[in-house]
Protein backbone atom coordinates (compact mmCIF):
# COMPACT_ATOMS: atom_id res chain seq x y z
CA UNK A 1 0.00 0.00 0.00
CA UNK A 2 1.31 3.44 -0.91
CA UNK A 3 1.99 5.41 2.26
CA UNK A 4 0.76 8.59 0.58
CA UNK A 5 -2.52 7.09 -0.45
CA UNK A 6 -5.34 8.71 1.56
CA UNK A 7 -7.82 5.87 0.99
CA UNK A 8 -8.48 3.47 3.88
CA UNK A 9 -6.51 0.26 4.10
CA UNK A 10 -8.61 -2.66 2.85
CA UNK A 11 -8.40 -5.92 4.79
CA UNK A 12 -10.15 -9.15 3.95
CA UNK A 13 -10.63 -11.48 6.91
CA UNK A 14 -11.47 -15.16 6.67
CA UNK A 15 -11.73 -17.93 9.23
CA UNK A 16 -14.39 -19.29 11.51
CA UNK A 17 -16.65 -22.20 12.23
CA UNK A 18 -15.70 -22.16 15.91
CA UNK A 19 -14.87 -19.53 18.49
CA UNK A 20 -11.25 -20.69 18.42
CA UNK A 21 -10.93 -19.34 14.88
CA UNK A 22 -13.48 -16.52 15.03
CA UNK A 23 -12.55 -14.58 18.17
CA UNK A 24 -8.84 -14.24 17.39
CA UNK A 25 -9.86 -12.73 14.05
CA UNK A 26 -12.29 -10.32 15.71
CA UNK A 27 -9.72 -9.25 18.30
CA UNK A 28 -7.07 -8.73 15.62
CA UNK A 29 -9.41 -6.58 13.52
CA UNK A 30 -9.80 -4.23 16.49
CA UNK A 31 -6.03 -4.11 17.02
CA UNK A 32 -5.34 -3.42 13.33
CA UNK A 33 -7.95 -0.65 13.36
CA UNK A 34 -6.31 0.97 16.38
CA UNK A 35 -2.78 0.72 14.98
CA UNK A 36 -3.89 1.97 11.56
CA UNK A 37 -5.59 4.98 13.17
CA UNK A 38 -2.35 5.79 15.00
CA UNK A 39 -0.69 6.01 11.57
CA UNK A 40 -3.43 8.25 10.21
CA UNK A 41 -5.10 5.46 8.23
CA UNK A 42 -8.69 4.34 8.12
CA UNK A 43 -9.56 0.65 7.85
CA UNK A 44 -12.18 -1.05 5.70
CA UNK A 45 -12.82 -4.68 6.63
CA UNK A 46 -14.74 -7.37 4.79
CA UNK A 47 -15.18 -10.75 6.48
CA UNK A 48 -15.65 -13.79 4.26
CA UNK A 49 -17.02 -16.99 5.77
CA UNK A 50 -19.91 -19.42 5.68
CA UNK A 51 -23.48 -18.32 6.23
CA UNK A 52 -23.99 -20.95 8.94
CA UNK A 53 -20.72 -20.38 10.80
CA UNK A 54 -20.21 -18.49 14.06
CA UNK A 55 -18.29 -15.86 12.08
CA UNK A 56 -21.48 -14.66 10.35
CA UNK A 57 -23.15 -13.88 13.67
CA UNK A 58 -20.05 -12.34 15.24
CA UNK A 59 -19.41 -10.10 12.23
CA UNK A 60 -23.03 -8.88 12.29
CA UNK A 61 -22.90 -8.21 16.04
CA UNK A 62 -19.82 -6.01 15.55
CA UNK A 63 -20.94 -4.18 12.42
CA UNK A 64 -18.39 -5.81 10.11
CA UNK A 65 -19.54 -6.31 6.49
CA UNK A 66 -19.80 -10.03 5.69
CA UNK A 67 -19.94 -12.11 2.53
CA UNK A 68 -20.81 -15.81 2.56
CA UNK A 69 -19.22 -18.40 0.30
CA UNK A 70 -19.52 -22.15 -0.14
CA UNK A 71 -16.85 -24.20 1.57
CA UNK A 72 -16.18 -27.90 1.86
CA UNK A 73 -14.66 -29.61 4.87
CA UNK A 74 -12.38 -32.61 4.41
CA UNK A 75 -12.95 -34.98 7.33
CA UNK A 76 -10.21 -37.42 8.31
CA UNK A 77 -12.51 -40.07 9.75
CA UNK A 78 -12.89 -43.64 8.41
CA UNK A 79 -16.64 -43.39 9.09
CA UNK A 80 -18.40 -44.28 5.76
CA UNK A 81 -21.02 -41.59 6.31
CA UNK A 82 -18.33 -38.94 6.64
CA UNK A 83 -16.58 -40.25 3.53
CA UNK A 84 -19.81 -39.69 1.60
CA UNK A 85 -20.06 -36.20 3.09
CA UNK A 86 -16.50 -35.57 1.92
CA UNK A 87 -17.51 -36.42 -1.63
CA UNK A 88 -20.38 -33.93 -1.47
CA UNK A 89 -18.15 -31.27 0.02
CA UNK A 90 -15.52 -31.75 -2.69
CA UNK A 91 -17.95 -30.21 -5.16
CA UNK A 92 -18.35 -27.14 -2.92
CA UNK A 93 -14.61 -26.39 -2.86
CA UNK A 94 -14.24 -25.19 -6.49
CA UNK A 95 -17.46 -23.19 -6.15
CA UNK A 96 -16.08 -21.54 -3.01
CA UNK A 97 -12.78 -20.73 -4.74
CA UNK A 98 -14.63 -19.05 -7.63
CA UNK A 99 -16.80 -17.08 -5.19
CA UNK A 100 -13.78 -16.06 -3.13
CA UNK A 101 -11.86 -15.02 -6.24
CA UNK A 102 -14.75 -12.84 -7.37
CA UNK A 103 -15.08 -11.18 -3.95
CA UNK A 104 -11.35 -10.55 -3.62
CA UNK A 105 -10.99 -9.28 -7.20
CA UNK A 106 -13.76 -6.71 -6.65
CA UNK A 107 -12.64 -5.72 -3.14
CA UNK A 108 -8.92 -5.46 -4.03
CA UNK A 109 -7.59 -5.96 -0.49
CA UNK A 110 -4.27 -4.62 0.65
CA UNK A 111 -3.89 -7.66 2.89
CA UNK A 112 -5.76 -10.87 3.75
CA UNK A 113 -5.89 -12.29 7.28
CA UNK A 114 -6.75 -15.97 7.71
CA UNK A 115 -7.33 -17.45 11.16
CA UNK A 116 -8.14 -21.04 10.27
CA UNK A 117 -11.06 -23.32 9.61
CA UNK A 118 -11.88 -24.91 6.30
CA UNK A 119 -13.59 -21.75 5.03
CA UNK A 120 -10.23 -19.97 4.84
CA UNK A 121 -8.87 -22.16 2.04
CA UNK A 122 -10.87 -20.63 -0.85
CA UNK A 123 -9.96 -17.07 0.06
CA UNK A 124 -6.36 -18.04 0.73
CA UNK A 125 -6.14 -19.57 -2.74
CA UNK A 126 -7.81 -16.48 -4.23
CA UNK A 127 -5.28 -14.20 -2.53
CA UNK A 128 -2.46 -16.24 -4.06
CA UNK A 129 -4.00 -16.02 -7.53
CA UNK A 130 -4.42 -12.25 -7.19
CA UNK A 131 -0.96 -11.64 -5.73
CA UNK A 132 -2.35 -10.23 -2.48
CA UNK A 133 -0.34 -10.69 0.76
CA UNK A 134 -1.77 -13.38 3.02
CA UNK A 135 -1.12 -13.48 6.77
CA UNK A 136 -2.08 -16.86 8.17
CA UNK A 137 -2.53 -17.37 11.91
CA UNK A 138 -2.43 -20.78 13.61
CA UNK A 139 -3.85 -21.17 17.10
CA UNK A 140 -2.78 -24.74 17.87
CA UNK A 141 0.64 -26.36 18.17
CA UNK A 142 0.28 -28.72 15.21
CA UNK A 143 -1.17 -27.10 12.10
CA UNK A 144 -4.76 -27.81 11.14
CA UNK A 145 -5.36 -29.27 7.69
CA UNK A 146 -6.48 -25.95 6.18
CA UNK A 147 -3.42 -24.13 7.48
CA UNK A 148 -1.08 -26.86 6.28
CA UNK A 149 -2.37 -26.03 2.80
CA UNK A 150 -2.18 -22.25 3.21
CA UNK A 151 1.26 -22.22 4.88
CA UNK A 152 2.87 -23.10 1.56
CA UNK A 153 1.96 -19.78 0.00
CA UNK A 154 1.13 -17.40 2.86
CA UNK A 155 3.45 -14.40 2.83
CA UNK A 156 3.68 -14.53 6.64
CA UNK A 157 2.81 -17.40 8.97
CA UNK A 158 1.88 -16.24 12.49
CA UNK A 159 2.09 -18.89 15.19
CA UNK A 160 0.86 -19.15 18.75
CA UNK A 161 3.65 -21.45 19.97
CA UNK A 162 7.36 -21.52 19.05
CA UNK A 163 7.14 -25.31 18.84
CA UNK A 164 4.78 -24.98 15.87
CA UNK A 165 7.67 -24.01 13.58
CA UNK A 166 8.73 -27.64 13.30
CA UNK A 167 5.26 -28.55 11.99
CA UNK A 168 5.54 -26.13 9.07
CA UNK A 169 6.68 -27.15 5.60
CA UNK A 170 10.41 -26.39 5.33
CA UNK A 171 9.73 -23.73 2.69
CA UNK A 172 7.46 -21.79 5.07
CA UNK A 173 9.68 -21.66 8.16
CA UNK A 174 11.58 -18.53 7.19
CA UNK A 175 8.22 -16.72 6.87
CA UNK A 176 7.10 -17.69 10.37
CA UNK A 177 6.73 -15.34 13.32
CA UNK A 178 5.48 -16.19 16.83
CA UNK A 179 2.78 -13.75 17.92
CA UNK A 180 0.76 -15.72 20.48
CA UNK A 181 -2.99 -16.23 20.31
CA UNK A 182 -5.12 -13.04 20.53
CA UNK A 183 -7.47 -12.88 23.50
CA UNK A 184 -10.54 -10.66 23.65
CA UNK A 185 -9.30 -7.65 25.64
CA UNK A 186 -12.42 -7.24 27.76
CA UNK A 187 -11.70 -10.63 29.37
CA UNK A 188 -8.64 -9.09 31.01
CA UNK A 189 -10.67 -6.47 32.87
CA UNK A 190 -13.20 -8.50 34.81
CA UNK A 191 -14.52 -7.44 38.21
CA UNK A 192 -15.07 -10.26 40.71
CA UNK A 193 -17.77 -8.51 42.80
CA UNK A 194 -19.71 -7.74 39.61
CA UNK A 195 -19.58 -11.39 38.58
CA UNK A 196 -20.82 -12.59 41.95
CA UNK A 197 -23.54 -9.94 42.10
CA UNK A 198 -24.82 -10.70 38.57
CA UNK A 199 -25.31 -14.38 39.34
CA UNK A 200 -26.25 -13.90 43.02
CA UNK A 201 -23.19 -15.80 44.23
CA UNK A 202 -21.95 -15.88 47.80
CA UNK A 203 -18.75 -13.95 48.57
CA UNK A 204 -17.98 -16.47 51.33
CA UNK A 205 -17.67 -19.70 49.34
CA UNK A 206 -15.07 -20.64 46.70
CA UNK A 207 -16.54 -20.50 43.20
CA UNK A 208 -16.05 -23.22 40.59
CA UNK A 209 -16.94 -22.05 37.09
CA UNK A 210 -17.70 -24.95 34.74
CA UNK A 211 -17.89 -24.61 30.97
CA UNK A 212 -17.80 -26.98 28.06
CA UNK A 213 -18.09 -24.28 25.42
CA UNK A 214 -21.08 -22.40 24.07
CA UNK A 215 -23.06 -25.57 23.37
CA UNK A 216 -22.01 -27.35 26.54
CA UNK A 217 -20.29 -30.72 26.84
CA UNK A 218 -22.10 -33.97 27.60
CA UNK A 219 -19.00 -35.39 29.27
CA UNK A 220 -18.36 -32.39 31.52
CA UNK A 221 -22.04 -31.87 32.32
CA UNK A 222 -22.62 -35.45 33.42
CA UNK A 223 -19.42 -35.53 35.47
CA UNK A 224 -20.37 -32.36 37.33
CA UNK A 225 -23.91 -33.58 37.89
CA UNK A 226 -22.57 -36.79 39.45
CA UNK A 227 -20.30 -35.04 41.97
CA UNK A 228 -22.58 -32.16 42.97
CA UNK A 229 -23.57 -33.57 46.41
CA UNK A 230 -19.90 -33.76 47.44
CA UNK A 231 -18.62 -30.70 45.59
CA UNK A 232 -21.29 -28.38 46.98
CA UNK A 233 -20.22 -29.09 50.54
CA UNK A 234 -16.95 -27.26 49.72
CA UNK A 235 -17.90 -24.73 47.04
CA UNK A 236 -20.54 -23.09 44.92
CA UNK A 237 -20.80 -23.90 41.22
CA UNK A 238 -21.75 -21.72 38.27
CA UNK A 239 -22.29 -24.16 35.41
CA UNK A 240 -22.48 -22.91 31.82
CA UNK A 241 -24.06 -26.06 30.45
CA UNK A 242 -25.49 -25.16 27.01
CA UNK A 243 -29.07 -24.59 25.90
CA UNK A 244 -29.73 -28.29 25.35
CA UNK A 245 -28.90 -29.12 28.97
CA UNK A 246 -30.42 -26.29 30.92
CA UNK A 247 -33.82 -27.88 31.57
CA UNK A 248 -32.40 -31.14 32.85
CA UNK A 249 -29.77 -29.55 35.06
CA UNK A 250 -32.29 -27.05 36.41
CA UNK A 251 -34.31 -30.04 37.58
CA UNK A 252 -31.16 -31.45 39.15
CA UNK A 253 -30.65 -28.16 40.97
CA UNK A 254 -34.23 -28.17 42.25
CA UNK A 255 -33.81 -31.70 43.62
CA UNK A 256 -30.73 -30.88 45.71
CA UNK A 257 -31.05 -30.78 49.52
CA UNK A 258 -32.20 -27.32 50.66
CA UNK A 259 -28.86 -26.52 52.30
CA UNK A 260 -27.04 -27.13 48.98
CA UNK A 261 -29.57 -25.98 46.38
CA UNK A 262 -28.52 -22.33 46.52
CA UNK A 263 -24.92 -23.27 45.80
CA UNK A 264 -25.52 -24.64 42.30
CA UNK A 265 -26.55 -22.47 39.39
CA UNK A 266 -26.77 -23.90 35.88
CA UNK A 267 -27.02 -21.35 33.05
CA UNK A 268 -27.37 -21.98 29.33
CA UNK A 269 -24.80 -19.41 28.26
CA UNK A 270 -22.50 -16.77 29.71
CA UNK A 271 -22.14 -13.77 27.41
CA UNK A 272 -20.71 -10.35 28.15
CA UNK A 273 -20.48 -11.26 31.85
CA UNK A 274 -17.73 -13.80 31.13
CA UNK A 275 -14.91 -11.44 32.13
CA UNK A 276 -16.53 -10.88 35.53
CA UNK A 277 -17.19 -14.60 35.96
CA UNK A 278 -13.54 -15.40 35.24
CA UNK A 279 -12.48 -12.76 37.75
CA UNK A 280 -14.78 -14.20 40.42
CA UNK A 281 -13.94 -17.87 39.83
CA UNK A 282 -11.50 -19.60 42.15
CA UNK A 283 -11.19 -22.61 39.83
CA UNK A 284 -12.34 -23.18 36.24
CA UNK A 285 -13.34 -26.60 34.88
CA UNK A 286 -13.19 -26.67 31.10
CA UNK A 287 -11.95 -28.21 27.89
CA UNK A 288 -8.42 -27.36 26.75
CA UNK A 289 -8.81 -25.94 23.26
CA UNK A 290 -6.38 -23.29 22.04
CA UNK A 291 -8.72 -20.38 22.75
CA UNK A 292 -9.51 -21.57 26.24
CA UNK A 293 -5.82 -22.03 27.05
CA UNK A 294 -5.02 -18.55 25.77
CA UNK A 295 -7.74 -17.06 27.99
CA UNK A 296 -6.85 -19.00 31.13
CA UNK A 297 -3.17 -18.08 30.86
CA UNK A 298 -3.83 -14.45 29.94
CA UNK A 299 -5.96 -13.90 33.04
CA UNK A 300 -3.97 -16.29 35.24
CA UNK A 301 -6.71 -18.63 36.42
CA UNK A 302 -6.37 -22.03 38.17
CA UNK A 303 -8.13 -24.75 36.23
CA UNK A 304 -8.92 -28.43 35.97
CA UNK A 305 -8.82 -29.36 32.29
CA UNK A 306 -10.76 -32.19 30.66
CA UNK A 307 -9.42 -32.51 27.10
CA UNK A 308 -11.71 -33.42 24.25
CA UNK A 309 -10.40 -36.78 23.03
CA UNK A 310 -9.96 -37.27 20.16
CA UNK A 311 -9.28 -33.79 18.84
CA UNK A 312 -7.24 -32.76 15.80
CA UNK A 313 -3.75 -34.13 16.35
CA UNK A 314 -4.71 -34.86 19.98
CA UNK A 315 -4.20 -31.13 20.43
CA UNK A 316 -6.37 -30.67 23.53
CA UNK A 317 -4.52 -33.33 25.47
CA UNK A 318 -1.20 -31.76 24.44
CA UNK A 319 -2.43 -28.36 25.64
CA UNK A 320 -3.62 -29.76 28.96
CA UNK A 321 -0.36 -31.65 29.52
CA UNK A 322 1.64 -28.51 28.75
CA UNK A 323 -0.20 -26.50 31.43
CA UNK A 324 -0.16 -29.35 33.95
CA UNK A 325 3.60 -29.87 33.59
CA UNK A 326 4.12 -26.13 34.13
CA UNK A 327 2.08 -26.24 37.34
CA UNK A 328 -0.55 -24.02 35.69
CA UNK A 329 -3.46 -26.50 35.78
CA UNK A 330 -4.59 -29.93 36.85
CA UNK A 331 -5.53 -32.20 33.94
CA UNK A 332 -7.47 -35.42 33.39
CA UNK A 333 -5.31 -36.85 30.63
CA UNK A 334 -6.44 -40.47 30.50
CA UNK A 335 -9.23 -41.49 28.16
CA UNK A 336 -12.54 -41.98 29.96
CA UNK A 337 -12.01 -39.98 33.16
CA UNK A 338 -14.61 -40.59 35.85
CA UNK A 339 -16.51 -38.11 38.02
CA UNK A 340 -14.42 -39.37 40.94
CA UNK A 341 -11.23 -38.38 39.11
CA UNK A 342 -12.58 -34.86 38.66
CA UNK A 343 -13.59 -34.58 42.30
CA UNK A 344 -10.17 -35.82 43.42
CA UNK A 345 -8.53 -32.96 41.51
CA UNK A 346 -11.00 -30.28 42.63
CA UNK A 347 -11.23 -30.87 46.36
CA UNK A 348 -7.52 -30.34 47.20
CA UNK A 349 -7.52 -27.10 45.19
CA UNK A 350 -10.62 -25.82 46.94
CA UNK A 351 -9.08 -26.58 50.32
CA UNK A 352 -5.74 -24.87 49.57
CA UNK A 353 -5.78 -21.14 48.64
CA UNK A 354 -1.97 -21.14 48.44
CA UNK A 355 -2.01 -23.93 45.84
CA UNK A 356 -4.55 -21.95 43.81
CA UNK A 357 -2.40 -18.82 44.04
CA UNK A 358 0.69 -20.73 42.86
CA UNK A 359 -1.27 -22.22 39.96
CA UNK A 360 -2.62 -18.79 39.00
CA UNK A 361 0.92 -17.36 38.97
CA UNK A 362 2.19 -20.24 36.84
CA UNK A 363 -0.71 -19.85 34.40
CA UNK A 364 -0.17 -16.12 34.04
CA UNK A 365 3.52 -16.65 33.32
CA UNK A 366 2.51 -18.60 30.20
CA UNK A 367 0.09 -15.97 28.89
CA UNK A 368 0.84 -13.44 26.18
CA UNK A 369 -1.19 -10.26 26.55
CA UNK A 370 0.23 -8.53 23.48
CA UNK A 371 -0.71 -11.25 20.97
CA UNK A 372 -3.36 -9.19 19.15
CA UNK A 373 -1.03 -6.21 18.86
CA UNK A 374 1.81 -8.42 17.63
CA UNK A 375 -0.39 -10.02 14.97
CA UNK A 376 -1.78 -6.61 13.96
CA UNK A 377 1.77 -5.34 13.39
CA UNK A 378 2.45 -8.28 11.07
CA UNK A 379 -0.75 -7.55 9.13
CA UNK A 380 0.16 -3.88 8.71
CA UNK A 381 3.72 -4.74 7.67
CA UNK A 382 2.41 -6.99 4.90
CA UNK A 383 -0.15 -4.39 3.78
CA UNK A 384 2.59 -1.77 3.51
CA UNK A 385 4.53 -4.03 1.14
CA UNK A 386 1.65 -4.59 -1.27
Amino acid sequence: MNAGNPRPLRMLVTGGGTGGHTYPALTTVAAVREQAAARGLGLDVLWVGTASGLEARVAAEHGIPFRAIKAGKLRRSPNPRELLTNLADMFRIPVGVLQAFGIAARYRPDVVLSTGGYVCVPLGLASRLLGRPLVMHEQITALGLANRILARFATRVALTHPSSVEHLPASARERAVVTGNPVRPHLLNGNAPSGRWHFRLSPELPLVYVTGGAQGSRQINTMIEAILPSLLTRAQVLHQCGAGWIDGLSRTAAALPPELAGRYQPVAYVGEELAHVFAAADVVVSRSGAGTIAELTAIGKPSVLIPLIPSAGDEQRQNARYLAEAGAARALLDAGPTPEHLLAELLPLLADPQARAAMAKAAKSLGRLDAADALARVVLQEAALS
